[in-house]
């Protein structure tokens, strides 16, 4: 029998995993979304006290779909207001079917053909803020903790946590459905399903905090409804350019952290093992990505500044004026002080530290950088290159003190004692993706 605390590892490793799809199920089922979270903790509970004894099940996916349909059952039976529901479970359970899916028949006029697709366009219904859309819907399917959303959004956690709760209660009081949107409301809602899907990537590709530099179940769950997306909408090029954004920027994942599992600068970074098919497919993507008039949307730019990274086999092959120039486009279609921070960067390859200081040091006021670790880890970055070693370790190890990863402060602490001691790294790359929201060493 397995040790009782690796069953609990095992049960937060499947919980991380199967919690998104879970919640999304029971949703669709019982249509009242705080309900479905109770359920699936329920679901949760059961499995730390029973798996010790009884051994984790061939499919723990499947036994917490199972025990948080018994437990909807049980609920709904104790309630006399939803005996409907009750009655329509219970045909369910009779059936077999429980939270599996319905027949095809049942929804050939639905357009989104996943539950967890689904809830993401349920979540970002026009009632609720743009802000709550999107902190919802990544606390309930991107798995992401309210620090990791504030992070992610450079606020204050307690400000997160404030919309999450009225956007609950936003949906109970104007009580929305959990169901598919029609065909007519998919393009008012793809903006913020775009950015959800976004944000995951980004959390996975650069973990804010924890001890991981990388999160690759949520890299493959945001690859994986960017995807559902692309074949959903293929007329929208937004859908394409995000999608070659996230397959151009993961193909470096493998390259992104030692054996041990620290973070790998760019720069440093082994080039033959990036993934050259994901890299092709961003490629493609990124044409479809094309509009009529030649404009790019801002998930198009992004992908182009990836693009310009995945070409080059080697870094001094990377054109760096190019990719100033897709920033100076960027920031014109969604300015923000990160944009501007990543624009920064590639100024300093392209044409010299000194431009990039300046420029750097006009955003050291910007409200939204403050305790943002990267404003000084890039400020050193320029200062080491300019051969003044000790206001750079200054600013390495302020950005260390403010960094939530433990992966980053450890690299961070390092580069403030190479610095200190005269011994220049080989630089920050720029901070790619270049996201507006937040943004990465390598």
């Amino acid at each position: 029998m397995t040790a009782g605390g690796d069953v609990h590892r095992t049960v937060e490793a499947v919980w991380r995993i199967e919690s998104a799809r879970l919640i999304a199920g029971i949703a669709r089922r019982v249509n009242d979304l705080g309900l479905a979270e109770d359920l699936a903790q329920e679901a949760l509970v059961a499995a730390m006290e029973q798996w010790p004894e009884s051994g984790v099940p061939d499919n723990p996916g499947a036994w917490l779909a199972a025990t948080a349909r018994n437990r909807a059952v049980d609920r709904i039976r104790r309630d006399q207001a939803l005996r409907r529901k009750t009655d329509e479970l219970g045909h369910m359970v009779e059936r077999g079917g429980g939270f599996e899916q319905p027949p095809p028949g049942e929804r050939l006029d639905e357009p989104v053909d996943d539950d967890l697709l689904r809830l993401v366009f349920t979540t970002c219904h026009p009632v609720l803020s743009t802000d709550a859309r999107v902190a919802l819907t990544l606390r309930l399917l991107g798995g992401l903790t309210t620090a990791e959303i504030a992070s992610a959004f450079l606020v204050p956690e307690p400000t997160v946590a404030q919309r999450i709760v009225r956007a609950k209660r936003t949906l109970a009081a104007a009580r929305v459905p959990f169901d598919a949107p029609s065909r007519e409301q998919l393009p008012e809602r793809l903006g913020d399903v775009l950015e959800v899907v976004y944000l995951i990537f980004n959390e996975g590709y650069a973990a804010s905090s924890g001890d991981r530099v990388v999160r690759s179940e949520l890299i493959e769950e945001a690859l994986r409804m960017g995807r559902i997306l692309a074949s959903l909408m293929p007329a929208e090029p937004e859908v394409h350019g995000l999608l070659a954004l996230m397959e151009l920027s993961s193909s470096r994942v493998r390259a992104r952290v030692t054996p041990e599992g620290s973070p790998v600068l760019l720069a440093d970074q082994d080039r033959g093992r990036w993934d050259w098919l994901l890299i092709e497919r961003g490629l493609a993507g990124l044409e479809r990505a094309a509009t009529p008039s030649g404009a790019l949307g801002p998930y198009a730019l992004q992908a182009s500044i990836a693009a310009c990274h995945a070409r080059a086999r080697t870094p001094e092959q990377t054109d760096w004026e190019l990719i100033v120039a897709l920033y100076d486009g960027l920031a014109q279609v969604t300015p923000s002080p990160v944009v501007a921070l990543n624009r920064a960067v590639a100024v300093g390859m392209a044409y010299g530290p000194a431009a990039a200081l300046e420029l750097v040091d006009a955003l050291a006021a910007e409200p939204a950088l403050r305790g943002y670790h990267l404003l000084p880890s890039v400020r050193g970055d320029l200062l080491e290159r300019l051969g003044r070693g000790s206001e750079a370790a200054d600013e390495f190890a302020r950005a260390a003190e403010i960094a939530a990863n433990e992966r980053v402060a450890t690299l961070l602490a390092e580069r403030s004692g190479a610095a200190r001691n005269a011994k220049p790294s080989n630089g920050l790359e720029p901070l790619t993706p270049s996201l507006p929201w937040k943004c990465s060493t390598n």
